[in-house]
Parts: structure tokens; sequence; C-alpha cells
């Protein structure tokens, strides 16, 4: 299944503000060395993220960085997303 997590995206940051505190309050899964992926939904996660409000960086992490990090989040939500490198970290805010 393809754009389940756009679907969801805009709705959580309307709850969830971004922490403004840290460099990057949004981490992404880089492609790895030799992959000829080109991650489109990088893109719409972009344009969600803009129209937020929030202020944002993306920043991105290795592949079994990224899995380490994700092991210490708070919360998963599965989505089912079948897209390459669709995998998103986002760091929470203070909830005004």
């Amino acid at each position: 299944m393809l754009n389940e997590i756009p679907k969801i995206l805009s709705p959580v940051l309307e709850l969830f503000p971004l922490d403004t505190y840290v460099e990057f309050p949004v981490y992404l899964m880089e492609v790895a060395e030799g992959d000829p992926v080109t991650p489109d939904i990088w893109h719409e996660y972009n344009n969600i993220l803009n129209r937020s409000g929030e202020p944002f960086k993306i920043g991105k992490l290795e592949r079994f960085n990224f899995y380490e990090r994700a092991k210490k989040a708070y919360a998963v939500i599965a989505t089912g997303e079948g897209a390459q490198y669709a995998n998103i970290i986002l760091k929470k805010g203070v909830v005004r």
C-alpha cells in the first residue's frame, strides 16, 4: 500500500508540535549507498510539513542508526506504507 503515511502525517502534526529545541525534529532513513531509489515520498513529507506551519529541519540517518533511534521511540505508528525509504521519525515538542 502506498501513501499511507501522508494520509496521517498532517492530522498527526495538528496535535503533535515538533520540538523547536533540537537541530532535527524530523529524521528520515538515508538511501543506502548504491541503492538506485529516489524516495518521491520525501517531497510529500516536505510539502505536508511546510503546510503544517511547524518550524522544521529534516535530518537523515544511516539505516541501522535509524533503527536504533526508532527503538527508543515513545510511540510507533505502523501504517503498512509500501514506499521505499518512507520511514519517518518525529520529535515532539511542547503542546501549547
